[in-house]
């Protein structure tokens, strides 16, 4: 039976996480952190940024037993859409068809969303519940990335409850591949005009050598 939410923390921090979080030593810290207003419950301008910026996300759910699932989705940047500040949706592509997030969320709309940047080494993690829309062609369009080649079968609502951002401790620093080769590209540009000033400077050399 769960006890009535007090701080949106909540959601997560539930008695027996705070009864050991006294144990190890934390519980003072959060229980700061709870009286200056606990965990945003609603998306920030600077949030929705992140999350429209992001290319991957991990996607959890439990079925009626509470055995839990996490399914990845990904797609190019802006395939995850804020619609307003409680609302996060995207459009869910076809795949291999097992339909278990579907199957939990029939049962059980408590979800959970985490999304990781590498490259800035920040987290985030979302609470809240989610369901399954099927048969909208509006929002279905609206939702689907332009020019982008896959399926989609329905959308994905998700409302949010809580949010917090984690510390960057411990997540290793990663480009995305396209991020690279437009590195490598700059640097080899940057060779080939180094190049050509480099064989210019030399044959005017030659030139006065000869003179």
């Amino acid at each position: 039976m769960s006890t009535a939410q007090v701080f949106s923390s909540d959601v997560a921090f539930t008695p027996t996480v705070k009864s050991i979080q006294g144990r190890k030593g934390s519980r003072d810290g959060y229980a700061s952190m709870e009286q200056r207003g606990s965990w945003r419950t609603g998306v920030t301008p600077d949030l929705a940024q992140f999350i429209e910026s992001q290319i991957s996300v991990f996607f959890a759910t439990a079925n009626s037993e509470g055995q839990p699932y996490i399914q990845h989705r990904g797609g190019p940047a802006g395939f995850l859409h804020v619609l307003d500040e409680r609302t996060i949706a995207f459009a869910d592509f076809a795949g291999n068809r097992q339909y278990i997030t579907q199957g939990n969320l029939a049962d059980n709309a408590k979800a959970y969303l985490f999304l990781i940047d590498y490259r800035t080494r920040q987290r985030v993690k979302l609470w809240g519940e989610a369901r399954v829309v099927e048969g909208d062609a509006d929002l279905m369009a609206k939702l689907m990335p332009e020019n982008y080649r896959a399926r989609p079968e329905q959308v994905i609502l998700f409302t949010v409850s809580a949010w917090d951002m984690n510390c960057p401790q411990h997540i290793p620093l990663r480009f995305d591949a396209a991020e690279v080769e437009a590195i490598v590209a700059e640097r080899d540009e940057r060779i080939e005009v180094l190049e050509a000033e480099l064989a210019r400077l030399r044959s005017g050399q030659s030139s006065k050598g000869r003179s």
